[in-house]
Order: C-alpha cells, then sequence, then structure tokens
C-alpha cells in the first residue's frame, strides 16, 4: 500500500532565534519512500542539516522574528502488514549485547531505570519467560494501568510519575513501557513519528506524531505499542532516541508560541 504523510507546524517569535527540528523521515524509511520528501521553510533562510548521534536527521536555522512555517510531504509504499510478533526470539543475556544496545539499558531524562520501579518490575514480571512474552506482559500492564487523556500532558512527567499518577498520552505509556523494560534488562528505545489510523477505527480528533518504542531481541529491533497494545499497520519513524528528550519535534532557542500544528497520514491509490 501507498501512505502519504505531511506535517505543518507553525511557530512565532517576538525575537530572532535559532531553531532545530527533526521532521525529515528517519533514513532507516529511505528504501521505501516513492515521493520524495519536500521539506519547505518559510520565510526562506539557510538551513543546515546534520545527524545527530542516534542518526536522526536534523535541521538547524537562524530565523527572524515574526512567523516560522515547516512542512514536509511524501509517500511512502508499506507492506500493509500489521507490527511483527516475534514469538520466540533470543533474548540476548546482557554479555551478548552489541555497544550500540547498552545504552538503552540505562536511566535517561524520563526513565529513571534506577528508581523503586527496578524491585518492582522484577516481582511482577521477573518470573515470566525471557523476550516476547516479557515485553507483551509490560505493555498489557501499562495499557491497562494507565488512563489515555491528551488534556494531562505534561512535559516534565517521568515514568516513575507516570506509574503512581497513571494518566498521561502516549509519550507517558512510552516512559513506562521502556522503564520497566529496561530494569528486565531488554533494551528499549524511544520512537517518535507517523501513525495514521489505517486498519483501526479512524479516530475523530485532530491527528499528531505518534510515540511507541522499539526492543532489541533476536540481534534486530521490534516495534511494540502500550498506548494501543495491538500490532498496526504503516508506522513510519521520523527519530528514535532514549526517551522523549532525544526526539524532540522542534527546539527554539528562545521564547516563541505554537500557531499551528497539523500532521496528516492517509492511504493513497496511486502516486498520481
Amino acid at each position: 500500500m501507498l501512505i502519504k504523510v505531511d506535517c505543518e507546524i507553525g511557530l512565532s517569535f517576538p525575537n530572532p532565534a535559532t531553531v532545530i527540528w527533526m521532521l525529515y523521515l528517519h533514513p532507516s524509511v529511505w528504501p521505501a519512500v516513492r515521493v520524495h520528501e519536500r521539506f519547505e521553510v518559510e520565510p526562506a533562510v539557510q538551513v543546515s542539516e546534520f545527524s545527530d548521534v542516534y542518526g536522526n536527521r536534523c535541521g538547524r536555522a537562524f530565523v527572524p522574528a515574526g512567523r516560522l512555517t515547516l512542512r514536509n510531504s511524501a509517500v511512502l509504499e508499506d507492506s500493509g502488514l500489521p507490527d511483527p510478533q516475534p514469538w520466540g526470539v533470543r533474548h540476548h543475556p546482557v554479555e551478548e549485547l552489541p555497544n550500540e544496545a547498552i545504552q538503552f539499558l540505562l536511566a535517561s531524562r524520563y526513565c529513571e531505570v534506577d528508581s523503586e520501579l527496578k524491585d518492582w518490575a522484577w516481582a511482577q514480571f521477573g518470573q515470566l519467560a525471557a523476550g516476547w512474552p516479557v515485553v507483551c506482559a509490560v505493555n498489557n500492564f501499562v495499557h491497562n494501568h494507565v488512563r489515555f487523556d491528551y488534556m494531562m500532558a505534561r512535559a516534565n512527567r517521568t515514568a516513575l510519575d507516570v506509574y503512581r499518577e497513571r494518566v498521561g498520552v502516549c509519550r507517558d505509556f512510552t516512559h513506562l513501557a521502556i522503564t520497566l523494560l529496561r530494569c528486565l534488562n531488554v533494551p528499549a528505545r524511544y520512537c517518535t513519528g507517523y501513525l495514521g489510523d489505517i486498519g483501526v477505527p479512524a479516530d475523530p480528533a485532530p491527528m499528531d506524531f505518534s510515540a511507541w518504542f522499539e526492543v532489541y531481541l533476536g540481534g534486530q529491533w521490534y516495534a511494540a505499542d502500550a498506548r494501543h497494545n495491538v500490532p498496526r499497520i504503516g508506522r513510519i519513524p521520523l527519530a528514535r532516541g532514549r526517551d522523549a528528550a532525544d526526539v524532540a519535534l522542534t527546539t527554539a532557542f528562545g521564547v516563541n508560541r505554537l500557531e499551528a500544528f497539523n500532521i496528516g497520514t492517509v492511504e493513497v491509490a496511486s502516486l498520481n
């Protein structure tokens, strides 16, 4: 199937400022791109692109006072199949993990692996079969433990806060699941990107970027999602990192106000 994605973010600045964004498609999806990205910046300013330490594509610009608009669109080909469910894959002991996976066992800003959650996680899940059964058990727990409420979003809520408050948005579900899995020695990394209503009932609420996570099992990374807790079709990542702090869609080094935020994902019949 073909999936068209697009986004538009508008920010207003009272003074000139530097802005960094992560609104490009992640390099891992380039082979699936059928209509190349069309990235636009208004007003026309000099843009420099770079890759961060996690391999995410970033843009950077110094913008004048006034409104800044960032737009991107592309069409990708997707298998149309839901997320793989890798039952039976190997759960690597820590000593066998590649160096690049080790960092996704450690504590990070929103994921307090070294908190009270560690002992709780082992008591709750430590007797389960290692690998995907543990991932599913953690997903089930988080999905049932946390109530989704878009109006309760809070930028400084950590995984431990989510566990205690039992409410949040998709990033909060993701942070708690990541933290519990890291406590259990399963490398888990945060993902942000597009996830449209393909193969599921349409959500009448305005679309937002989604957060999910990936776990390292059997020598590769697999997507998992504590917010929806069902295999989904058409995940298209923009960025990956330890937690949400590593994958901010926009970072402005100056006072600004959000004026537009439009995200779209739709299945299309052809490239025309």
